[in-house]
């Protein structure tokens, strides 16, 4: 998955977080990657804490869905 931009032509950063699922706490594959210019700056890290505090499977992501319909 892709945090933030990357502009063309620019390295890719790839790493792992640990990331929950907010609904059911399962653990889910962290495995991220965003642009060379964006990771670790202070924008980077409010959305990444954003993304870990919002995050739902694809189970839970699917249910909620479909209540919603």
């Amino acid at each position: 998955m892709i945090i933030g931009k990357i502009s063309k032509d620019e390295k890719k950063v790839k790493f792992s977080v640990e990331i929950y699922c907010t609904n059911c706490k399962k653990q889910v594959p962290g495995g991220l990657q965003t642009g060379e210019k964006y990771f670790q700056t202070k924008e980077f890290k409010i959305e990444l804490e954003e993304f870990k505090n919002n995050y739902l499977c694809g189970i839970c992501r699917d249910k909620k869905r479909v209540r919603e319909k």
